[in-house]
């Protein structure tokens, strides 16, 4: 395989990972408001209090590979995204903090400031995301230089906002059929409503989202015209996405979750689709968008750091299975629990 597009599909394998094992702990932050008291707040947080930290790892790999592979990407990407990645910066630190410190008092003004800053961070960045997405679709003013001109209202746009809200919403559906794996007896029942919401609101954002996007942009089209095998894709994200509600409906909802999982992976196939050959697209020009061939590093680094990506990423891989096998089972509350 061409060293590029290898490096391409690297990045597309990273980000589906984080969004499916973030997803759904970035869902359970914005369902932490919902929940109807201290005693269920603690499970929600105690059900991903082991695997949180460990599953921004993907994030964390996701930048580096990025910077590395292709610097002149990552360049226009962070110079044009500042003060969005600013603040999602905040809100993963304080997502962070929040769950550290909410049950360091025994007081319920101090318990009930960071359930409001773990929702709101949580919310925040689950958004931000969409937002980068959305963004990255339709594309952004970029010059021949490389060099984005427009400001950061200049991102913020009907179809990006459209694809933060439908990010937020299928978080939030992601996040609670993992919740309804993890809790017992009354709050699954709580739980179960919120997988309802969840998946209707999802249904919507996403309705609406490709309507906006095949009226506005249709473009993003192009690649599946010249291969036409990538609308089995499509295919699979639609059964895959209706197999949700139906495994709610039966009862089964490890195979709600395995379905939503693949509906994040087939969309982020979808989303690295659609962008091929393209990391940068410029709303000015199509001569002026960043491919990964315009901005892609030596053939020698991508040479050195595929080496190091075959040796690392078996034991990014080894480690989440083992954490998650390690915390498997229902999540209960002890003296050590959050």
């Amino acid at each position: 395989m061409d060293l590029n597009l290898l490096w391409f599909v690297l990045l597309g394998i990273l980000l589906a990972g984080y969004a499916i094992l973030d997803g759904f702990d970035l869902g359970v932050g914005i369902l932490h408001l919902a929940a109807r008291n201290d005693q269920e707040r603690r499970l929600m947080i105690n059900s991903i209090g082991p695997l949180w930290d460990g599953n921004e790892v993907w994030l964390v790999t996701f930048g580096g590979a990025l910077f590395a592979a292709f610097p002149n990407a990552y360049a226009t990407i962070f110079s044009g995204f500042y003060v969005a990645f600013m603040l999602l910066l905040f809100s993963l630190i304080f997502r962070a903090v929040s769950i550290e410190f909410r049950s360091k008092r025994d007081s319920r003004v101090w318990r009930r400031f960071w359930d409001y800053s773990f929702f709101g961070a949580s919310f925040l960045a689950t958004f931000l995301f969409g937002v980068a997405t959305g963004n990255a679709l339709i594309g952004v003013p970029v010059n021949a230089e490389g060099t984005f001109t427009g400001s950061f209202f200049d991102l913020i746009r009907p179809y990006p906002i459209l694809i933060g809200l439908l990010t937020v919403a299928f978080a939030a559906m992601h996040g609670a059929i993992y919740l309804y794996l993890k809790t017992e007896s009354e709050m699954q029942q709580l739980i179960h409503r919120w997988m309802w919401r969840g998946f209707g609101f999802t249904l919507i954002f996403y309705m609406l989202a490709t309507i906006f996007i095949l009226a506005s942009v249709p473009q993003v089209t192009r690649n599946f015209r010249e291969h036409p095998w990538a609308w089995v894709i499509i295919v699979m994200l639609v059964l895959a996405f209706a197999n949700i509600p139906r495994a709610i409906f039966l009862g089964r909802p490890f195979y709600a979750f395995l379905s939503s999982s693949f509906t994040i992976l087939a969309l982020v196939f979808l989303f690295s689709f659609t962008l091929y050959p393209n990391l940068v697209v410029s709303s000015i020009s199509p001569a002026y968008s960043l491919t990964i061939f315009n901005a892609a590093s030596s053939p020698k680094t991508l040479r050195i750091m595929a080496i190091i990506a075959l040796i690392g990423m078996p034991f990014v891989l080894a480690y989440t299975t083992a954490i998650y096998w390690a915390f498997r089972g229902k999540v209960k509350i002890t003296e050590h629990s959050y």
